[in-house]
């Protein structure tokens, strides 16, 4: 006997695929890792940006994704993308600190002002995100990715916001699969590009 069903029921399973796959692929551990190596290879030495853009992965990647399956490991949370707003103060300011042990290994060792720029700003944006995720649960992938565009757009021009429609793609993966309301996404977003915007520009000009 076939069941019939309805074009919503046949359609959802993937969109939810594609949504999980947006999410995972493009979630701010990776686009940290994207932003980085960019503005290394934007300094007037790309060797030289390249090897300050694996110091910032190092502290503003790899130690927090070390942390968080480390997390997972103690059962802390249930995937590294920490749905629950409560843990996500615990993980943040770990977050903060990993980046902060970064630019201090930055300033010491005499970094280009532009990748240093680069982890003022994620921190910057740690220290915004911070509070407000004390009472809202506001969107950390969409924050980084427009914050990362902000970064861009003043390393490489303002056609870098031709890739605005990524952010959205973003949000409506992390919308779609309940992670967060629409509201929040957006609020990300702004928050995200403001901060990491001003930051960088300020310390990198």
């Amino acid at each position: 006997m076939t069941t019939l069903h309805s074009p919503a029921e046949t359609t959802k399973p993937g969109r939810h695929i594609a949504a999980r796959r947006i999410t995972d692929w493009l979630d701010p551990k990776n686009v940290i890792i994207a932003v980085s190596l960019l503005t290394g290879l934007a300094q007037d030495s790309p060797l030289t940006g390249l090897a300050w853009a694996l110091e910032a992965i190092v502290f503003a990647a790899v130690i927090p994704v070390a942390y968080i399956k480390y997390g997972i490991k103690k059962g802390q949370w249930a995937d590294r993308h920490i749905g629950q707003r409560q843990r996500r103060l615990l993980l943040i300011p770990v977050i903060m600190a990993s980046v902060g042990a970064g630019i201090g290994g930055m300033l010491w060792l005499g970094a280009p002002r532009p990748m240093l720029a680069l982890v003022l700003a994620m921190l910057a944006t740690l220290a915004v995100l911070l509070p407000i995720t004390a009472f809202w649960k506001i969107s950390v992938h969409t924050s980084v990715a427009a914050g990362v565009l902000a970064i861009l757009s003043t390393a490489y021009g303002p056609l870098v916001w031709l890739a605005a429609p990524v952010v959205a793609v973003i949000a409506w993966s992390r919308v779609e699969l309940r992670a967060h309301t629409l509201a929040q996404t957006i609020a990300g977003a702004v928050t995200g590009a403001v901060v990491a915007g001003l930051v960088f520009a300020a310390v990198s000009g």
